[in-house]
């Protein structure tokens, strides 16, 4: 700003010094000037000062130019009355348009909506509309301002009829980005309007950038879940975590949440067995999620256990070993790390596991006495290690570990099935008096 000033001050003194030349020259040329101009315009003679001559050579330029500058300013007035005239419907177009944005964010959606309809109609009415800057991107925002309203009033109708006038080609051409805000507008109202064959046909209109933001793809979340693609909701969460659209652990619930339904949504062993191999490593390890596929896979086998009986036994037989097997191998990560687990998630582990345990083999057993001999105070696994032995028919064994956890055993639906097992086990050795008071304490848990 001062540099400025001293610019200005500068020049000023510049311009002092010139009219100062100018005045010495001009008092050097006509001061002491005694020559004489003789016009000749037979058969007269006019003899004229040359300082006079020379005043109204000058005096004569100034009144010709002032005179054509009145002329041209004559001439001008038609073109500033129109153009003052345009300006006018410009600053009332842009008004209407900012009352209506204003209305709209203040949820007065009648006034709005007319507010933006006197824009349009003072565009169509204006003959200079066309030469307006900007014109296209005010007409636009004027269309989508109606559409807001009327998709906020329940006039689908209008808000569909403004909604195609926003996304003609020709704004997708001039201004691109105003048309991506109309298709994602466009998006959202037909997620309000529970309609996701439409939501998805503008999604994909988006263009591959526009498509990619964090916008676009909140949008594609609420499609995918509105429309029960788990798998696709699922890789659009992990696209909004990447992108920080969401805090960490909103990221990590939303995820977890989007991996449970997918899980549900699977309707045979294959397409279960697509969305696990989908989930990355820390998901595969994570409790929850793992068990949740665990009980999807067995109700699979429970499926195949009740379908109709004209399906063979040894295709029935096979579907359920393949649940089993897949429990199996699916809890195996979580069952690597069983110590490390709370005392309510160990219980959980062991009722997954429990039915996955018909027909185990001797190397399964051996891992579970093991695992049983490194945590010899842990109830769940003896109770676990127990219904195992029982399955490989050895009694004995099997009624010690489960009668050592029974004293110790917190979960009810463990130690009620615990005294269950007892209470069989001692029916095969014929002790009925013991079979009956174990099952006596197994109807007493409630």
């Amino acid at each position: 700003m001062a540099r400025k000033r001293q610019t200005g001050v500068v020049r000023g003194v510049f311009v002092l010094l010139g009219l100062a030349a100018m005045a010495v020259a001009l008092s050097l040329l006509v001061g002491n000037n005694r020559s004489t101009l003789t016009l000749f315009w037979p058969p007269h003679r006019v003899d004229v000062s040359f300082n006079l001559v020379l005043f109204i050579l000058v005096f004569g330029f100034g009144l010709i130019y002032m005179a054509l500058r009145a002329v041209a300013a004559l001439r001008e007035l038609p073109v500033q009355a129109r153009r003052w005239r345009s300006q006018q419907m410009e600053r009332a177009v842009v008004a209407s348009v900012l009352d209506a944005l204003a209305h709209q964010l203040a949820g007065r959606f009648v006034r709005a909506q007319a507010c933006a309809q006197q824009a349009l109609s003072q565009m169509a009415s204006s003959s200079t509309a066309s030469s307006w800057p900007r014109k296209d991107q005010m007409e636009l925002l004027a269309h989508l301002l109606v559409a807001e309203s009327a998709q906020a009033l329940q006039n689908r109708a209008l808000r569909d009829t403004h909604l195609e006038q926003a996304l003609q080609p020709r704004w997708a051409r001039l201004m691109p980005e105003a048309g991506e805000g109309a298709l994602l507008r466009a998006v959202r109202w037909a997620i309000e309007d529970r309609d996701p064959a439409q939501a998805r046909a503008r999604l994909a209109a988006l263009p591959q950038g526009a498509g990619r933001r964090i916008q676009a793809l909140r949008l594609k979340l609420r499609v995918a879940r509105m429309d029960g693609a788990g798998a696709e909701a699922l890789e659009t969460a992990r696209l909004l975590a990447k992108h920080k659209a969401f805090s960490p652990e909103a990221s990590r619930s939303l995820i977890r949440g989007l991996a449970l339904d997918a899980l549900q949504q699977a309707h045979d062993l294959s397409q279960l067995n697509d969305v696990w191999t989908g989930f990355d490593e820390t998901e595969r390890q994570t409790p929850e999620l793992a068990l949740a596929a665990a009980r999807r896979a067995l109700s699979f086998g429970e499926q195949v256990q009740d379908g109709p009986a004209s399906w063979a036994d040894s295709a029935r037989d096979l579907s359920v070993d393949e649940s089993r097997r897949w429990v199996l191998q699916g809890l195996e990560p979580v069952w690597d790390r069983f110590e490390s687990l709370d005392e309510s998630t160990q219980a959980q582990l062991v009722r997954v596991l429990e039915p996955a345990l018909v027909g185990i083999d001797a190397s399964w057993l051996a891992r579970l006495e093991q695992r049983q001999r490194q945590l010899p105070d842990n109830a769940c696994l003896q109770y676990l290690t127990g219904q195992a032995c029982v399955q490989r028919q050895l009694w004995g064994k099997a009624a010690q570990l489960l009668g050592q956890a029974n004293s110790r055993l917190k979960d009810r639906i463990l130690l009620r099935r615990s005294w269950c097992a007892i209470a069989r086990l001692a029916q095969e050795r014929g002790d009925e008096a013991a079979a009956r008071d174990a099952w006596m304490k197994a109807a007493l848990i409630e």
